[in-house]
């Protein structure tokens, strides 16, 4: 049964050159659909795109307000601790009124809703004066900020990592100044504490979605407040956070859209760092509901863009149908005429080449032998050929069976031809276990480097070969250069001769090896040579041992 070759490329191009209505319905059509999804296409992007945009606005915007609303805390409590730090240096430490002091902590307190608490301690760290109605005692020389104005003359404000308060228990912010000695030494630290979740009460003002979030860390890496308020994720390390790592490299402002490590959810953020505090406030948005209108709009747009598409690809397949089936005939026609080509490229091809090898058969090497002889004698370039012959091919046989040897031939000649390198060379099956290796301008020198090179190369695929003493399958060549002059009538065969007789003398040399006219013994007489050639003979033993 002949192959269905409907398929064929070939058949398909001749096709479409005898049906141009069929080629130009369908090229208006795929052209105009292309149009029209890339406008729909572009102008959904344009919007995601914009919406995004305007919702970074926002977000910089919010970040902003939050920023100098958190700058206006922090400058309150500031107020506040310096009025105190005047009070105490101008009537120092031992004059000082404690009651009255204490009194004044605690009107701080009661009529700045931003503090929590405000603390005097000594030097030493001891607990001085408080705004506490009942104050403890205690040491907090081993927190951090008062570790920082010990060694620190810097007298602005500091703002600390945050800590959990040892009198309520809560976790706070301290923001605090020290307190020097009219010599300029140590004399103690004036603290004011905010609630870290006094925040809730500003950032919860700002609607952020239902999966938004605000964020409040200080710049050394330690978060102070995430909203919605989670006490867990108070004093977290965020250094290896995305926000951080964006803060390092631009450390005012930067938005950008980033996946929360906490909770998973992807959002666009917005962070700004304080004009003057070491604190940094990130708000954001989640993506989805950013783009949970857009999507809306573009579901509807890609819907009635589909309809649309259908429409319009059903009235063209109606009209293609109608012209595909006045061009049947045409078309088995041409679809006959592409089988008949392609049968003849097949012979063609069976003419040219061996069946079990796939490389070039004895016809095609005699052909081309010929054509590179008289281009030999054109150009007065060197004409070489190597003869090839299998090793113990017949104990080969003997030993695997005849399949296994006709796998052997073939894995020799894919060996043989990956081998060449020029694609003017040719490798073909001359007959049974023996190649022919066709080289055209090629001297002898390198004719016996292309042969050494096949040899090795057949040896390197390891063809098992237990009758063969190396243990693989090997082959000997046989190599032979000639020229010719122009016009010459010398028969090319003479070249396959002479390489057939190097060829017997590889293998009477012990096989596995190259012979070519360089290795000849310069004492060799005529005589030998002529016996060599004799031996050599098409059908001789050469090729069958």
């Amino acid at each position: 049964m002949r192959p269905d070759r409907s398929s064929d490329p070939h058949i398909s191009s001749l096709t479409a050159k005898k049906r141009p209505a069929v080629r130009y319905v369908i090229a208006v059509l795929v052209s105009f659909c292309m149009l029209l999804i890339g406008f729909v296409t572009w102008d959904a992007w344009h919007s995601r795109q914009q919406r995004l945009a305007d919702t970074a606005t926002v977000t910089a915007n919010m970040a902003l307000a939050l920023a100098t609303q958190g700058e206006g805390t922090i400058r309150v409590v500031d107020s506040v601790l310096a009025g105190v730090v005047e009070r105490i240096e101008h009537d120092g430490m031992v004059g000082t009124d404690r009651e009255r002091l204490r009194l004044h902590l605690r009107n701080m307190v009661s009529s700045v809703e931003e503090l929590h608490g405000l603390f005097v301690y000594g030097a030493d760290g001891s607990w001085v004066v408080t705004s506490l109605e009942q104050p403890i005692r205690g040491n907090n020389s081993d927190r951090e900020y008062f570790r920082y104005h010990r060694v620190n003359k810097d007298r602005s404000v500091h703002v600390g990592l945050p800590v959990r308060s040892r009198s309520s228990g809560v976790w706070i912010l301290p923001v605090s100044r020290r307190l020097d000695n009219p010599d300029g030494s140590f004399a103690g630290v004036v603290l004011g504490t905010i609630r870290v979740d006094y925040f809730s009460s500003i950032y919860e003002r700002f609607d952020t979605g239902a999966s938004g979030t605000i964020v409040l860390m200080h710049d050394q890496g330690r978060l102070i407040y995430r909203h919605p308020f989670d006490e867990k994720l108070v004093d977290n390390d965020v250094t290896k956070g995305t926000i951080y790592a964006l803060y390092k490299r631009s450390p005012t402002a930067g938005t950008a859209m980033i996946r929360s490590y906490i909770d998973g959810v992807e959002r666009l953020y917005s962070y700004r760092h304080f004009d003057g505090f070491p604190l940094i406030v990130a708000t954001a948005q989640a993506k989805d509901e950013i783009l949970a209108k857009w999507w809306q709009s573009t579901s509807i747009l890609a819907a009635a863009l589909l309809v649309v598409l259908a429409l319009l690809c059903g009235g063209a397949w109606r009209l293609v149908r109608q012209i595909m089936i006045r061009d049947r005939l045409e078309q088995e026609l041409v679809s006959a005429r592409a089988v008949l080509q392609q049968d003849n490229r097949e012979l063609a091809h069976l003419a040219d080449n061996d069946v079990l090898t796939g490389i070039a058969n004895r016809r095609r090497f005699e052909h081309l032998l010929q054509v590179e002889k008289s281009r030999a004698g054109r150009s007065g370039k060197p004409l070489s050929l190597v003869m090839v012959d299998v090793d113990y091919f017949k104990k080969y046989n003997d030993t695997y069976g005849h399949v296994a040897g006709d796998e052997c031939l073939r894995q020799v000649a894919a060996a043989l031809r990956d081998s060449l390198g020029r694609p003017t060379d040719l490798a073909a099956r001359y007959g049974g276990e023996e190649f022919a290796i066709l080289l055209p301008d090629t001297d002898p020198r390198g004719a016996r480097n292309v042969a050494e090179h096949l040899r090795i190369a057949v040896m390197r695929a390891a063809i098992p070969h237990a009758a063969n003493p190396p243990g693989v399958v090997t082959i000997s060549a046989g190599v032979c250069t000639m020229r010719f002059a122009t016009g010459d009538d010398t028969d090319p065969t003479l070249l396959v001769e002479r390489a057939d007789a190097l060829l017997y003398r590889a293998k009477q040399s012990g096989r596995n090896r190259v012979r070519s006219d360089e290795d000849e013994d310069s004492s060799d007489t005529g005589m030998d040579r002529d016996r060599d050639k004799k031996n050599a003979q098409p059908g001789s033993a050469a090729r069958h041992a």
